[in-house]
């Protein structure tokens, strides 16, 4: 029982860390909140429901300021992080883990596992146990965006752990600490039997990658209303008490909350003639399967309905109707910007069949892709997703998840998709194994996203439509993200022997974007650097991810040294113009440690930059647009260019 696995008295910080101030414990509460929070919702009980949990995960990290001067616990070693460049340094890189981090996480691990606690009739509960008093959202539920099969998987196997063994795969995970650092922090919040509780999470397996999901982000809500029959009963009331029994009898005679002739669906609002329309099978939009190739447009409106299901019309009034109005039970999620309400008219589909073990439906209404997903037996489970698709072309539409399973995914091709085949971009030089194609549907690939532990390959899709070979990539949403290389402005598909030469080193730098709504990636190699030490030339590439909602573009600059697997995240930045059409240049640095040991700072700007000037922790200038200067370790630059045309230009952060 979780009772006898916390100690009812936690042991306090030990005094042989330093002490904390106030301030410096805000200071880390507020820099490190997402994780703080992320932190408390794994650990806390399951049985709280995901509205409370995410509700008391907040409070929790709210409360865990302490009053005064408070001495810290000793900061356990972490595991190393990602692999990347030896000796490289980005100029922008912060420190975790400070004394002020360390007590603020101990006390907000020590409060999530006393809310596990069994209440007792002769002791007063303590006020972690109790729901939150602040924050409250009335009228809604709050709950993070929902996952794939895998994390859905995961928080299931996380439920049946005890308190103390779900702190335990957390501080793996999250903060990756040894075990013998796990255990000093359980130690510390309280645990009574730390080992037994790292014994306990061994039995899941290790998928550390997927904590760092929506699935188990309380910062990325998704909000549905409370009952709003009771809400609006009480309304009524309040107002005359004969209209209120009017309503409430009306109401009454709605269909329940149970899985009846909609399954997983909510029961209907109202009786509106155009939307009841858009929710009958019969019309939906069907297109023949020779339509593209007479059409000006390829995209998703000429994509023909396939798989064996499309003549169940109990199956698509389930997706219809769960698609107007989702039930309390329905995992609904949406790449960001995408609106999730039902749709305007009957919609076209594009797929209905069994892939693996659920009935799949997708659906097409001229802005949005909607996939509806359900078991084989019953609807107890179902899923609904969207994804905003327009403006798409041939080289967006080529392809959509069907679903993910076994750390796999299986895509719906378009109809003029001759070939399709599985390539690791990691491995440039290797070819491509092909896929089997059938009725569309191709053969399971191993998606990157699903991936637990190092980033070792980089599985990406390709298809050839008889014109072009082009690369898409799984980034945990329903459309595949398309790959590209080249200038901006004018880049060509990735798939060329040039182009994946470009994105090896890199490929790992695309899990930075996933599940932001991405439309397409573009890397672009924009200079090359000799090092100072004469073991060669370093690579300097611009990845820029296009999301389908235009704004929100997520820029990185990446630093590559002769021998090395991977790049080196150099710059990173949000909403700018640089490195895209718009404004084809950037200027980046990075610190870099040399085999002999010496410090340096190199910068280097696109072609079209005439000078570089370094200023603060590291002063130095060149008329051209690279920059080589010594430098101490740590220290920190501004970097500013200036273009041949005269213009300035600032360094990517």
């Amino acid at each position: 029982m979780q009772s006898q696995d916390v100690a009812q008295r936690p042991a306090p910080p030990s005094s042989a860390g330093p002490v904390v101030d106030v301030e410096q414990a805000e200071a880390a509460l507020v820099e490190h909140y997402p994780r703080l929070v992320r932190l408390a919702y794994l650990v806390l009980p399951p049985g709280l429901g995901r509205s409370r949990r995410v509700l008391t995960a907040h409070a929790l990290a709210q409360r865990a300021l302490p009053r005064n001067r408070t001495p810290a616990p000793v900061i356990p070693a972490q595991h190393g992080g990602p692999p990347c460049s030896s000796g490289v340094e980005s100029l922008g890189d912060g420190r975790d883990g400070d004394p002020g981090y360390a007590l603020v996480r101990l006390q907000v691990l020590r409060m999530a596992l006393e809310a596990g606690l069994p209440l007792k009739r002769k002791a007063w509960p303590k006020r972690s146990q109790l729901p939150p008093v602040l924050p409250q959202v009335w009228g809604l539920k709050l709950f993070p965006r929902s996952g794939g099969a895998e994390e859905l998987a995961l928080d299931q196997r996380l439920s049946t752990l005890s308190g103390p063994a779900r702190a335990a795969y957390a501080l793996r995970g999250l903060e990756r600490l040894a075990d013998d650092g796990v255990r000093k922090v359980l130690t510390a919040a309280g645990v009574a039997d730390a080992d037994g509780a790292l014994l306990e999470a061994d039995g899941i397996p290790a998928q550390y990658g997927l904590l760092d999901s929506s699935e188990f982000d309380p910062c990325s809500l998704q909000a549905r209303p409370t009952d709003l029959m009771r809400r609006r009963q009480h309304l009524k009331a309040a107002l005359a008490a004969g209209a209120a029994l009017l309503v409430c009898g009306a109401l009454l005679g709605l269909p329940g909350e149970g899985w009846g002739p909609d399954g997983a669906a909510a029961p209907p609002y109202a009786r509106n003639p155009a939307a009841q329309a858009a929710l009958d099978p019969a019309k939906l939009t069907r297109v023949s399967p020779t339509a593209w190739r007479g059409s000006a447009r390829t995209d998703f409106s000429v994509w023909p309905a396939r798989g064996d299901l499309t003549g169940d019309s109990s199956l698509l009034r389930r997706a219809l109707t769960v698609w107007a109005r989702p039930g309390e039970t329905v995992r609904v999620s949406a790449t960001p910007g995408t609106p999730s309400g039902g749709p305007a008219g009957p919609p076209q589909l594009l797929y209905a069949g069994t892939v693996d073990v659920a009935r799949v439906v997708i659906l097409y209404d001229g802005l949005r892709i909607a996939r509806y997903a359900e078991p084989k037996e019953g609807t107890q489970g179902a899923a609904l997703d969207f994804a905003r698709v327009d403006g798409a072309g041939r080289a967006e539409a080529g392809a959509v998840v069907l679903g993910r399973a076994d750390g796999n995914v299986r895509y719906l091709t378009a109809p003029w998709v001759k070939k399709a085949g599985e390539r690791d971009l990691m491995k440039p030089g290797s070819g491509a194994m092909d896929l089997a194609l059938t009725d569309g549907v191709t053969a399971p690939l191993a998606s990157p996203v699903l991936r637990s532990g190092a980033c070792t390959s980089w599985n990406v899709l390709q298809l050839t439509d008889g014109t072009k070979t082009r690369l898409l990539t799984d980034l945990g949403e329903l459309v595949p993200a398309r790959l590209t290389a080249g200038r901006p402005g004018s880049p060509g598909e990735a798939s060329g022997a040039e182009a994946l030469r470009t994105w090896g080193p890199f490929a790992c730098s695309l899990g930075t974007v996933r599940s932001a709504g991405v439309r397409s990636v573009s890397a672009w190699a924009f200079n090359e650097q000799p090092l100072p030490d004469a073991s060669g030339s370093a690579a300097w590439v611009c990845t820029r991810a296009e999301t389908w909602r235009g704004g929100g573009a997520r820029v990185l600059a990446q630093f590559h040294t002769p021998g090395g697997t991977y790049g080196a995240v150099a710059a990173k930045a949000e909403n700018v113009l640089a490195c895209g059409a718009r404004q084809p240049h950037v200027l980046a640095g990075v610190l870099w440690k040399s085999k002999a040991g010496d410090w340096y700072l190199l910068a280097a700007g696109s072609r079209e930059t005439a000078s570089i000037r370094a200023t603060g922790g590291v002063g130095g200038s060149s008329q051209t647009n690279l920059l080589t200067v010594p430098a101490e370790r740590g220290a920190r630059a501004e970097l500013k260019g200036t273009l041949r045309d005269g213009r300035s230009i600032g360094g990517l952060r």
